[in-house]
């Protein structure tokens, strides 16, 4: 195996791959280090945890040819958005037709999108893929930086890029220094089969013990992330199926009739993660490795491969003379991407700590914020221009 690269990529994940597959079209010659390989369900199920795509993102994985890999049955367009606030009244609506667009995005299931690049990545002549791989040291040298697995092999690249998640490896063996907030609540997931159509439509709850999301799924099902304080998600974790259904169509006020669960559900703790820097000399960090942000506003995935997006664009258009991992090369790609990282940043974390169950005084304050963005078109055209981008 060759043990030279021009970039080494850890994680291939979507964010990972998408990276990838975008610079090795460039020319550079890629290794992929991936410690297991995804599997995809059969038709007959559904994945539990989705991606909330937006319509840059799709822009983007179409550009790399991925979406020709996945099934548009599995894929359900978003035409409109719903959000109440904790008071029952308050309430927010973002239409596609206000934007000028056929729709919000689209609501896509992780493991297809996940195998989607993968079948791009595995036709990639430029691109090395060790799976499954574990790296275990990471040594920085003059003439670039040297990656040592598990196995005993080393691999020497020009530039390696943490792709590798919330808990990433490369960050941590890379020195860079992270600060948690975790936010003592957990993401439930789970699909269902709904009575009545749910119009592709978002819709989403602000509630005093958490948030709740519908999603929109194909046909009458749907996909729910229920961002819930501890206390509650045990509760409902602990419930059998009849029960959890019932719940789930309580706090969602019965909109769409009985529900049916396809999926048994899932979860995850929701914590935020920032880095006061995401590149070093030879190093640089990419998506849930640069940054984790609350699931509130689904941008977790759309941040990331906006990463990729720009990361590629710096890395092939850099000056001849200059090295891959260079400071100043990758300092232009996180100087491009602050502004949105702090954005996002801002807003879910800013809203999590809103309707989070504080002084009551505050329920009057952010639910008539609520109901005032939806009264100022210019204010709500601002919010739907960062979301689908």
């Amino acid at each position: 195996m060759n043990t030279k690269f021009d970039v080494a990529i850890v994680g291939g994940g979507p964010v990972g791959a998408a990276l990838a597959i975008a610079i090795a079209r460039g020319g550079l010659q890629v290794i992929v280090v991936e410690g297991r390989e995804p599997t995809l369900p059969d038709n007959a199920q559904w994945d539990a945890r989705v991606y909330a795509m937006s319509p840059g993102s799709l822009d983007f994985i179409a550009g790399l040819g991925a979406s020709q890999c996945i099934d548009e049955e599995r894929i359900a367009a978003i035409a409109s958005m719903q959000v109440w606030g904790d008071d029952g009244k308050a309430s927010i609506e973002f239409d596609a037709m206000e934007a000028g667009r056929d729709n919000l995005g689209c609501i896509m299931e992780a493991g297809r999108l996940q195998t989607a690049l993968w079948n791009v990545l595995l036709k990639e002549s430029n691109v090395t893929l060790r799976c499954p791989a574990r790296c275990e040291s990471l040594a920085l040298h003059a003439s670039g930086t040297q990656l040592g697995f598990t196995d005993g092999q080393t691999i020497e690249a020009d530039l390696v890029i943490g792709a590798d998640g919330a808990d990433s490896w490369v960050r941590s063996a890379s020195g860079f220094e992270a600060k948690t907030k975790p936010y003592g609540q957990v993401g439930v997931v789970a699909n269902f089969l709904t009575e009545r159509p749910h119009g592709h439509v978002a819709r989403q709850w602000f509630q005093k013990d958490g948030v709740l999301a519908w999603l929109p799924l194909p046909g009458n099902r749907m996909s729910i992330v229920w961002s819930a304080q501890t206390s509650l998600a045990e509760e409902l974790l602990a419930l059998d199926a009849n029960a959890f259904c019932n719940r789930v169509t309580e706090a969602g006020k019965g909109i769409l009739g009985k529900l049916e669960l396809i999926t048994p559900p899932a979860s995850f703790p929701l914590r935020l993660v920032e880095l006061a820097h995401t590149v070093k000399r030879g190093v640089a960090l990419v998506g849930d490795a640069a940054h984790v942000v609350h699931p509130l506003a689904g941008q977790g995935v759309n941040l990331g491969l906006r990463d990729a997006q720009k990361l590629a664009q710096v890395l092939l258009s850099r000056n001849i003379n200059e090295h891959l991992g260079e400071l100043a090369v990758l300092r232009r790609y996180e100087r491009a991407r602050r502004e949105d990282w702090l954005a996002t940043k801002y807003v879910t974390d800013g809203l999590h700590t809103l309707f989070h169950p504080t002084h009551p005084s505050l329920t009057r304050v952010r639910n008539f914020g609520l109901t005032m963005t939806n009264q100022l078109p210019i204010l709500k055209r601002q919010f739907m221009t960062h979301a689908i981008q």
